[in-house]
């Protein structure tokens, strides 16, 4: 093995090698095991939450493949509908090219295509370098052949089943990119605003309670007034509950609308009084239900107001309630522009009451970034309420689990309340909606044209137009994990790996991809007895990477680390460039980049796929955010390079020499049994864990006993018996170092699968192990023939000892090359054949020459004391230590420690720190304080005992 660990020379060789001999495939024997991935998007690109739960997925796959199961981890990518046209369009821009339009639906989708052959594989080609071990030979796409037909056939089967319809309601609009998009797509932001108060006059004459001749209206949106089909006061309101059915002028189109009682005005808020405009506001919206009121729209799709407005039924449908004028003076002007005018001419007539500063949540587009407009469309839809209710009673009754358990509670809080689904966008990427019109706008469902004129009687001769529209993308991935093992086809695939066992997925889309794949997937797939099979046995929940602050990682924060980054390392130019070359704000870009700088002043070193691996499981808390770490990642880089030299010195100890495969007498010593039984309890621990997805605490596991007892203890243990056992101990301690080696890169592999494979391979030969590959390997299992409990107490005992005289030494300043003589008081029988044994072991560990078993009543000189059970093991000081120089040196130490206090407690109980300091800062400087205090009472303790000498 090279002298020194580094990552790269190993680590895409053995990937490469991985992949192309087929390790990844199922075995085709086994109990099957499957997960599907969440596809990520077509268009994006590595980041954090992928590697995390990749990290997490590919730990249980490569964990379940060695437990002998028959595993599949599904791999795919979505097609992206929106992000794709986005891409697309912003690439024909930048060549210059045609615009989308220009070059029509047919061939702009060609050139999406040649896109995607292009570059729409840099995530699957990230997800390689972390070793993700899913099946590539069986990659799916939303977009291709075969799940494009299970979509279709979906689609279809719900329209046959009345549980898809068309109908016009309120969704989210973008009118950048003319789609409606879900909830999901939409990130509210928080403004400064102005929440502006107009006065509605009454009609017929009528007064309020104080006898005035109007209501004021409350509104931050005042370009939608020229909508509004009522006013809302709360029905218990004893200044407006008179007024009830009563009517108002709606100012600039002369428009009585009534004023009605609804729950939705309160009586604590503003005036009481409240605009209800159903088609541009999704609560007004509800209240015109409960109230059938008309719905009028002002706003084109470009959200421009109209040049006539429409006028709408509760149900959608065509009405003449009002009529469809609007004021000359506002058509075609832009919404802002129009809320200004709106506003100037209220004033102008004498009707703006008031104008307030307001702070407003206001909905913007993630994609088109530009403010969202509630629209009223043209929109298909899926009832989904029938198929809830067979999806609750799933996690009900415990077919579907969720880990951790509380995120229940989400999904029963938004299924239990479930609204009908907008499942069609504007948009030409997509799986286009099968539905047909004919010249009278009549829709006819099918799987293709043929279909539809064959099943409706239609000759060539009637006119067939096929709905524009796309289905969302979540339409299509709600299907994965069925679609994708070749249904509506009964296929071998489907009946083997179906149910799936987790999936592994954030709380963030429990709505909008987790509830609809239980819903679908119980709708149409069904076991031997008809009944309703669920899509996976466990959704594990995993919580956010945030920053090191615990802010959510965004490029318009500079705070996004690139997985890739701390794999390979990046220098600092690089690492601002990417953070910060392409941002139009250039105070933004200065306070980014200086951020940046100061946290990472030499950029990223390389640090390897094991060790970023390894921290994503370490910090694994089920379900709870994740501060980033750079501290963790450097630590277990650490934890690599202590792995790696640990396995050469085993190596070197071990081959070419007699390790006991070819039989002859071993003996086995104290720590051989020791570790060859805490071994044992490992991996029990381990597997417990990772059965449990306690990530972080089999993570602590592997750590714990790989770097305390393998290689601080153990390794340690052996030198003596290499150096002067006899032949068979030294046999006997040659076959446990491989030994257990071989095991431990077994037990480790699924959470560090590079160096562990390249340990494996350079041991295995030497613990008898054949095999091409450590991922092949049966994981390991508990021996109960190995555990030795005599073993593990009298090892422990000899720790105790040996931590005991190393205790002495450092609070004593001696050095560690100094041989000391030690005495033993209070030695039970059990302490005296404990040391007979163990004497090497104690005297190479411990830096003895004399270990002196005193007498009952035997006097002992002057010594400095360590406790092992019962047993003094004491430590002569005459000649060690020069005691006056000592107390002088603890003197100074406790001096600067107490200043330090000082100021520590003088910063903490200032208020104004207190109070403006971020918590995490503060958190810091508590641990500061609680750490000087404990080293300062251990200085005091050692002034003490050597004063007392």
């Amino acid at each position: 093995m090279d002298k020194t660990y580094t990552p790269q020379n190993i680590e895409q060789d053995l990937y490469q090698e991985w992949e192309a001999k087929g390790y990844f495939a199922p075995a085709g024997k086994g109990d099957p095991y499957c997960i599907m991935i969440p596809p990520p998007n077509v268009t994006g690109s590595l980041h954090m939450g992928h590697a995390f739960q990749q990290t997490i997925m590919d730990a249980l796959t490569r964990y379940q493949r060695m437990k002998g199961k028959n595993t599949l981890w599904q791999v795919g990518t979505d097609h992206a509908g929106i992000a794709t046209q986005m891409v697309v369009e912003r690439k024909l821009a930048a060549e210059n090219g045609p615009t989308r339009q220009e070059l029509g639906r047919d061939a702009f989708i060609d050139k999406i295509w040649d896109w995607k052959k292009e570059s729409g594989g840099t995530i699957t080609r990230q997800m390689r370098r972390l070793g993700t071990s899913v099946d590539w030979q069986r990659e799916r796409f939303t977009m291709d052949a075969g799940l494009s037909n299970a979509v279709q056939e979906v689609f279809v089967r719900l329209y046959q089943d009345d549980l898809i319809y068309r109908g016009k309601r309120l969704v989210n609009w973008d009118p950048k990119l003319h789609t409606a998009i879900s909830d999901l797509e939409v990130e509210n932001k928080d403004k400064k605003g102005h929440m502006w108060h107009f006065r509605y006059p009454l009609a017929d004459g009528a007064k309020t309670a104080e006898g005035k001749d109007y209501l004021v209206v409350a509104t931050t949106r005042p370009e939608t007034m020229l909508g509004d089909t009522a006013v809302a006061v709360n029905p218990e309101d004893p200044r407006y509950k008179d007024l009830i059915g009563q009517h108002v002028v709606l100012p600039f189109v002369d428009r009585q609308i009534p004023i009605v009682g609804d729950e939705h005005a309160d009586m604590e808020k503003g005036t009481g009084c409240v605009k209800i405009t159903p088609a541009h506001d999704f609560n007004d919206y509800e209240v015109g239900k409960r109230n059938q009121l008309p719905m009028i729209n002002v706003l084109t799709f470009d959200a421009m107001i109209r040049d006539e407005a429409e006028v709408f039924d509760t149900n959608g449908e065509a009405s003449a309630a009002y009529s469809t004028h609007l004021p000359e003076q506002f058509r075609g002007l832009e919404r802002f522009a129009a809320r200004k005018a709106v506003v100037a001419a209220m004033d102008d007539a004498g009707l703006l009451d008031e104008v307030k500063d307001h702070d407003l949540t206001v909905p913007y587009g993630d994609r088109g970034g530009v403010v969202i407009e509630p629209m009223l469309t043209d929109q298909w839809y899926v009832r989904v309420a029938p198929m809830a209710k067979t999806a609750i009673e799933a996690v009900e009754d415990g077919r579907i689990e969720f880990v951790p358990k509380q995120y229940e509670n989400m999904y029963f809080a938004w299924m239990r309340d479930i609204q009908d689904w907008c499942i069609s966008r504007q948009l030409w990427w997509g799986h286009r909606i099968p539905a047909w019109y004919d010249e009278s706008g009549k829709v006819y469902v099918g799987r293709d044209e043929a279909e539809v004129r064959s099943k409706h009687g239609l000759s060539d001769d009637v006119k067939l137009r096929q709905d524009d529209d796309v289905l969302d993308t979540w339409f299509s991935s709600a299907l994965w994990t069925f679609s994708t093992l070749g249904w509506p086809e009964e296929t071998p695939d489907l009946k083997t790996f179906h149910p799936t066992d987790v999936l592994v997925t954030g709380f963030d889309i429990i709505f909008f991809w987790v509830a609809r794949m239980i819903m679908m997937t119980m709708h149409f797939i069904k076991d031997e007895q008809g009944h309703p099979q669920v899509p996976f046995k466990t959704v594990y929940v995993t919580g956010l990477i945030r920053d090191d602050e615990g802010n959510k990682m965004s490029k318009s924060k500079g705070n996004v680390i690139d997985p890739l980054d701390m794999i390979d390392g990046i220098d600092l130019d690089s690492l601002l460039e990417k953070r910060t070359g392409n941002m139009m704000q250039p105070k933004l870009a200065e306070k980014i980049g200086k951020r940046t700088k100061k946290q990472f002043p030499d950029g990223i070193e390389s640090h390897g796929t094991d060790a970023l691996r390894f921290t994503l499981a370490a910090l694994a808390s089920t379900g709870r955010d994740i501060n980033w770490d750079m501290k963790r990642l450097e630590g277990y880089r650490n934890f690599c390079n202590k792995l790696w030299n640990a396995s050469r010195y085993v190596l070197m100890n071990t081959e070419d020499q007699d390790c006991g495969r070819n039989g002859g007498e071993i003996e086995l010593s104290l720590p051989d049994r020791w570790i060859l039984s805490a071994l044992q309890s490992a991996t029990e621990e381990f597997s417990q864990h990772i059965d449990t997805y306690r990530f972080d605490l089999a993570a602590g596991t592997a750590y714990e006993f790989t770097w305390n007892q393998f290689c601080d203890w153990y390794l340690e243990l052996t030198k003596p018996v290499l150096m002067s056992g006899t032949e068979t101990q030294q046999r006997g301690t040659r076959q446990t170092l491989v030994t257990v080696l071989e095991q431990l890169q077994r037990l480790m592999h699924p959470l560090m699968p590079f160096i562990t494979e390249t340990i494996w391979k350079r041991v295995a030969p030497l613990a008898g192990v054949e095999g091409d590959s450590l991922m092949l390997q049966p994981f390991p299992a508990k021996q109960d023939a190995l555990i030795d409990n005599a073993a593990e107490t009298d090892l422990e005992w000899v720790k105790q000892f040996v931590v005991g005289i190393r205790n002495i030494r450092g609070e004593m300043d001696i050095s560690p090359n100094k041989e000391l003589n030690v005495m033993l008081r209070n030695a039970s029988a059990d302490d005296q054949r404990r040391v007979a044994q163990n004497e090497s072991f104690l005297c190479t560990l411990a830096k003895l020459t004399t270990i002196e078993v005193l007498e009952a009543g035997q006097e002992a000189p002057a010594s400095a004391t360590a406790l092992v059970g019962e047993m003094e093991v004491m430590i002569p000081m005459a000649g060690l230590i020069d005691k006056d120089a000592e107390l002088a040196r603890l003197g100074k130490q406790v001096e600067k420690l107490t200043k330090e206090l000082g100021r520590l407690k003088g910063k903490l109980s200032n208020d104004k720190f207190v109070s403006n300091a971020p918590e995490a800062v503060i958190v810091k400087e508590r641990e500061k304080l609680a750490d000087a205090e404990n080293q300062l009472a251990k200085l005091q303790e050692q002034q003490a005992t050597i004063a007392a000498l």
